[in-house]
């Protein structure tokens, strides 16, 4: 008797591994999606960082999306320019000049630049910050509590004495800064150069009321726009062109530069062996690390 229950149970396994092996062969065929190979190629080609900085979720979505003529190739920040040539080469066609992105913080105002500043006694984040009024004077700089610090997974953007400082060695553009940013002062722009002119200032007032509130804040005086086509007024903002921006710095445009009266046109990007030279002797100042709590965490509970 126990021979046969054994003989049937044994057969009804097979049976089932038989009917359930066709089964899952047939599911195969019928619902097999065909993938281009080319993605699976590009996937590979790019660096794997899944930043988001070309705006999709993560290499695998962009690597769809070019294949899907959605994307262009030249998108990846952390590939530069031979990840945007190894795309081409798979898509078969020719990359167009591209640069790395990266970004610019467009405030140039430490504490002591910083006029009508107040305690603050909320939640140490910008994005809570920025819902009070009357932290500082000026509604458009940066608030300093390093929403942007905590955001970079590359150690590449830090708060120094009140002002996120992009460290550009580090920086990969992902763009994560500029996207938690709540005041959009952090643009990505590409640098055709290793260090390229920035407008620090984002703030769009008449020139005395930024006057008030800023000791380095542009004031719309039209002077770098009267002497280059590279600066354009944006209300009473000057801003760079960085479609227009030259591979080398002209003499035009220096003098624009030396003519602004708030010394607001800075140079950004990756110190030259010259620039590094220059501060070996100086101490750096130490980093500002945001203190993530609220008021409730420093209340005395009387009861």
């Amino acid at each position: 008797m126990s021979w046969v229950t054994i003989s049937l149970s044994a057969g009804t396994m097979v049976g089932m591994a038989v009917i359930l092996s066709y089964v899952l062969g047939w599911a195969n065929k019928t619902f097999h999606v065909e993938v281009d190979p080319r993605v699976e190629a590009i996937n590979n080609a790019l660096p794997g960082a899944n930043c988001g900085g070309c705006g999709y979720v993560g290499c695998s979505e962009y690597a769809e999306a070019v294949v899907a003529g959605e994307a262009p190739v030249n998108k990846c920040s952390v590939g530069g320019k031979s990840c945007a040539a190894a795309l081409a080469d798979v898509m078969g066609i020719e990359v167009k000049e591209s640069y790395p992105y990266r970004p610019i913080v467009h405030c140039g105002a430490h504490y002591d630049d910083r006029l009508g500043r107040n305690e603050y006694y909320g939640e140490k984040r910008c994005l809570a910050a920025n819902l009070v009024t009357d932290i500082q004077g000026c509604a458009y700089g940066c608030l300093g509590f390093g929403d942007c610090q905590v955001a970079c997974n590359y150690d590449a953007i830090h708060v120094i004495d009140g002002l996120a400082t992009v460290d550009y060695e580090k920086c990969i553009g992902c763009g994560a800064c500029a996207k938690v940013c709540p005041r959009n002062i952090i643009t990505i722009v590409p640098f055709k150069a290793e260090k390229i002119l920035a407008v620090t200032c984002s703030n769009q007032d008449a020139g005395k009321d930024v006057m008030s509130v800023c000791k380095v804040g542009c004031i719309g005086c039209k002077a770098c726009a009267r002497i280059s086509d590279l600066f354009k007024m944006d209300e009473n903002l000057s801003k760079v062109d960085y479609d227009a921006y030259p591979l080398e710095c002209s003499v035009e445009l220096m003098n624009a530069v030396e003519k602004c009266p708030r010394n607001g046109i800075v140079f950004v990007g990756k110190p030259s062996a010259k620039d590094l030279a220059a501060v070996a002797d100086e101490e750096l100042p130490e980093v500002v690390e945001p203190d993530f709590k609220t008021t409730v965490d420093d209340t005395k509970w009387r009861g």
